[in-house]
């Protein structure tokens, strides 16, 4: 691809007033930049939060050193603190320069730099600088916004902590009313159901058995003395006798008869008429009756004593079957107040499962209260102490003795790069909107035909200089006019250094 030098110069140099033109109005500004803007001087001072003496103590509360240092640039950059240092330091000079209060407020703003560090293993540390027109202004002012810093620290380490003490004493006063009474309702409803309480449920359960166990041995009981009544009233009513009359009285069989009657008393009294020992003594005892019986009876007056012995054995079966039916009514009553508590268990477990999960928890909140209120009150001690918290100056202010900015050399440069950058931009602009024929190549590709020869564009001499002219007017009008509108837009509409500041912070830099 061949490339036509000698055309493109020519469009340079056809193009070149346009060009310089537009790289004089830049390269002017920055040059009217780099000598109009005021120079500036920066007083900075660094500081840092000191880490904890005392191992497991927290400053400001709890809270760490990133969050106090965000909590002191907040209350610093108050409009108050800013219009306040603004006019008693005279900032801005007499008057405050005529400025507006929220103009103040803003220029002081912008004019202050603060850079925070914290992290991981790292120191805590936060600078701040201010920037203005006189070094002993920067300096007042940054020694003023250091002197606000550690007022500002000493508050925050007072009042927060002791307002922190005072609410978790409030909290655990309240939440230890909360735990007793929770307590009391408890043991309210323990003595209100004590006998149906879970942990006595084994005891009622063996008792219960205990008492079916005992009515049952009532039953065999009751059952035993009826059958041995109904026995000796079966006798009497044949034998005409119920005990065995004076022993010199009495027949062999009939001592016989008395001495196994008496056995089987005491046996019944022990086993049921089903067990085979008492079964063989009622078999023995029937068998000496029937003999007793064949051989004949007692005399008139022994028959009147048996009758009266009858009737004691009789009021006597009765008293046993009653006292032994009144026992085993009891234990029945026993027993049935034992079915009830144990039924009402289930339901006792569940609310009382309640309730303790409730006291649980309200006590496992009344000792994190308890934590939290003696932490509070170990921070409180040691913030008074200075122990936590503290901002510990590790670079006062100082007086600048050169400005910080600006770059002078670095702002004309700017201007004349850019002006540099544009020229070059506004030769390819002009190139890549002009669609116009300008040499043979062009007319061959666009006709698609060869011709045999191109002619020129022939101007006269006239036109010539004329157009030389304008461009010359043209250029001394754009050296003449740059000047000129950038000393009008400073005078009349607004500083060219303010221009330049609002420009970089809109800018973000």
């Amino acid at each position: 691809m061949n490339i036509d030098f000698r055309f493109y110069w020519t469009l340079f140099l056809r193009r070149l007033p346009a060009m310089a033109a537009v790289f004089l109005l830049c390269a002017g500004v920055g040059v009217a930049l780099a000598f109009k803007l005021p120079t500036t001087y920066s007083s900075k001072a660094r500081m840092q939060v000191e880490e904890p003496q005392i191992t497991g103590l927290s400053g400001m509360g709890g809270s760490g050193g990133g969050q106090q240092l965000d909590t002191i640039q907040n209350n610093l950059m108050t409009r108050a603190n800013l219009l306040g240092i603004a006019r008693e330091l005279r900032v801005f000079g007499p008057n405050d320069g005529g400025m507006t209060p929220d103009e103040i407020v803003a220029a002081m703003r912008a004019a202050t730099d603060i850079d925070k560090s914290s992290g991981r293993d790292r120191a805590t540390t936060m600078s701040i600088a201010f920037n203005a027109d006189k070094p002993e202004t920067a300096y007042a002012v940054a020694n003023q916004y250091v002197t606000l810093i550690r007022d500002e620290n000493k508050r925050l380490q007072s009042r927060p902590l002791t307002n922190t003490l005072e609410f978790y004493k409030q909290q655990v006063e309240t939440l230890k009313k909360d735990l007793e009474g929770r307590s009391t309702a408890i043991l309210e409803f323990k003595q209100e159901n004590q006998n149906a309480l879970p942990e006595s449920l084994n005891f009622r359960l063996n008792r219960e058995s205990l008492v079916q166990e005992r009515i049952a041995s009532l039953e065999r009981q009751i059952e035993g003395l009826r059958a041995e009544r109904q026995r000796r009233v079966e006798i009497f009513e044949a034998t005409g006798r119920i005990a065995a009359p004076q022993q010199q009285n009495l027949s062999p069989e009939e001592q016989q008869l008395a001495k196994l009657n008496a056995q089987l008393e005491g046996m019944r009294l022990r086993f049921s008429d089903t067990n085979p020992r008492v079964a063989i003594l009622i078999s023995q005892i029937a068998q000496l009756e029937a003999q007793v019986a064949a051989a004949g009876g007692a005399s008139p007056q022994a028959d009147v004593t048996q009758e009266t012995i009858f009737d004691l054995t009789m009021a006597q079966y009765d008293t046993q079957i009653e006292n032994l039916e009144k026992e085993r009514d009891t234990a029945m009553k026993e027993a049935e107040e034992l079915r009830a508590s144990i039924e009402q268990t289930g339901t006792n477990q569940i609310e009382l499962d309640g309730l303790q999960r409730d006291y649980a928890n309200a006590q496992s909140q009344y000792n994190a209260a308890i934590a939290r209120r003696d932490n509070a009150q170990v921070n409180e001690n040691a913030s008074t102490s200075g122990y936590i918290g503290r901002i510990k100056i590790i670079e006062p202010p100082n007086p600048p003795d050169r400005p910080s900015s600006p770059n002078r050399p670095v702002v004309a440069a700017a201007g004349v790069g850019v002006g540099l950058v544009a020229m070059a931009g506004l030769f390819f602009l002009l190139e890549v909107l002009n669609r116009t024929l300008r040499r043979p190549a062009e007319l061959t590709r666009a006709l698609g035909v060869t011709p045999l020869a191109t002619i020129p564009y022939m101007q006269t001499r006239r036109h010539f200089w004329t157009r030389r002219i304008l461009k010359l007017t043209l250029l001394i009008a754009v050296i003449i006019a740059v000047p000129l509108a950038l000393w009008a837009i400073d005078t009349h509409y607004r500083r060219l250094d303010l221009i330049y500041d609002g420009l970089l912070r809109r800018l973000g830099l």
